[in-house]
């Protein structure tokens, strides 16, 4: 597998999440808990899996080095909007979903739902907006090719 795959790979594991996120949100919501768990068991496992792939990329294998966005000022404006809210949100959210399932899986249910109201949303934003800035950083103004490794 070649380093520049990474980026890919780590975006394909957000939309995995993202969709997850939803049809446990949907399964829940028509009463199958089991599918629920199953779904928002496997969000928890993508995530981290996510979270590996994502420091040991950006750690190992680009030795901390950063990826700078190359687009245009006005783009580059709305692209660190995305990026920072992303940021804040995802180290926000991951104590959430850790106790969000821990609470489900000790079926404390009452508190499970009042903070999973907030964890979901959060979670799934995290999700979506790690993809938007996978596409605006990789696709739609790609770094030069020299500064990836």
């Amino acid at each position: 597998m070649g380093t520049l795959d990474f980026p890919s790979i780590n975006a394909t594991l957000n939309a995995i999440c993202a969709v997850l996120l939803v049809v446990g949100w949907v399964a829940i919501r028509r009463g199958q808990v089991t599918l629920h768990k199953s779904c928002m068991l496997m969000a928890l496992g993508v995530s981290a899996a996510f979270l590996a792939c994502y420091l040991y990329y950006h750690i190992v294998v680009r030795g901390g080095q950063e990826t700078r966005f190359v687009g245009p000022p006005n783009v580059r404006a709305v692209y660190l909007v995305i990026l920072i809210s992303h940021i804040i949100l995802a180290i926000v959210a991951l104590p959430l979903e850790l106790w969000v399932t821990y609470l489900g899986l000790k079926d404390r249910l009452e508190k499970h739902r009042r903070l999973a109201r907030w964890t979901l949303p959060i979670w799934l934003y995290v999700s979506v907006t790690g993809v938007v800035v996978y596409w605006m950083l990789y696709r739609l103004y790609p770094p030069p090719v020299d500064s990836v490794q």
